[in-house]
């Protein structure tokens, strides 16, 4: 009996539909400062790296991920040669250059 009267009780108008626009906006906010502070600084560091790396180019001072100082004389698609002292070449998988330091002819390093 006592079951009965509260399926029978009315629930106030808009109960329940607050509770949920609140809660989609706050997941909404909380997408929102991920985005900002997460995914797009990471977006814009991946456009600016892979920009460094197609504009390596010979004669190009660089520094690998593994701190390794050399000057490009040779590229491809894939690898990069290193010069890193007299007649010591190194092979690197592009991808492996972490910055240049200096272009030819440039007087200020670059990161």
């Amino acid at each position: 009996m006592v079951d009965s009267a509260y399926a029978m009780a009315q629930v106030p108008n808009g109960g329940g539909s607050g509770t949920v626009m609140t809660q989609l906006l706050f997941f909404a906010a909380i997408f929102a400062i991920f985005y900002f502070l997460l995914i797009r600084p990471q977006q814009k560091q991946k456009k600016d790296r892979e920009a460094m790396l197609s504009a390596v180019k010979k004669g190009d001072r660089v520094v690998t991920t593994g701190g390794l100082h050399g000057t490009v004389v040779g590229l491809n698609e894939q690898t990069v040669t290193l010069k890193v002292a007299d007649s010591v070449k190194l092979d690197f998988d592009r991808t492996a250059l972490g910055r240049i330091v200096t272009a030819p002819g440039s007087k200020e390093a670059g990161h």
